[in-house]
């Protein structure tokens, strides 16, 4: 069931945010491809365009702060203003995503599942962040996969120990 929340500008249609998502799993699956934790983003303008997409890359980088969201606003480039953007992510984001879209006043977040994982979409929709949460069963079912086989990685990423 689709959940959306918020008092932000109006989201996507449904058929948009699930064609928006889609990016998103492709960079959570090359993620995992990789080595790395499938968890993938996507910043689209105001206008629909794609300003930047990319997944996960702590494990392949060594770097803990290159979270998908992260790499997709860093894909994205310098942007005069993020008001009226739209974050895509396949996973609820957590408190340091979650900070870069109000940080930088992303309008908007599309959430794939938040069911292996409920980050900080709450908090965003308080803040006027809209948020749609579409309970996407197969990003649920990529990140259940992910969980059972790499425990320790996931704990590691979520801060879990």
């Amino acid at each position: 069931m689709d959940m959306d929340m918020g008092i932000g500008q109006a989201v996507p249609d449904r058929a948009l945010a699930r064609r928006w998502l889609a990016t998103a799993v492709a960079e959570a699956r090359a993620g995992l491809a990789e080595g790395g934790i499938p968890i993938g983003a996507a910043l689209y303008g105001a206008d629909g365009t794609l300003l930047g997409r990319g997944h996960n890359r702590r494990v392949q980088d060594g770097d803990p702060s290159t979270h998908a969201e992260t790499s997709a606003f860093r894909a994205a480039g310098r942007q005069r203003s993020y008001r009226g953007t739209t974050m895509v992510t396949t996973l609820s984001p957590c408190w340091y995503c979650s900070g870069l879209v109000r940080q930088f006043g992303i309008s908007r977040l599309v959430v794939g599942e938040a069911a292996t994982f409920h980050g900080g979409h709450d908090w965003l929709a308080e803040h006027g962040v809209r948020v749609v949460v579409l309970d996407d069963a197969k990003c649920t079912a990529l990140m259940r996969d992910f969980i059972t086989r790499s425990p320790e990685l996931w704990n590691e990423d979520i801060g879990a120990e």
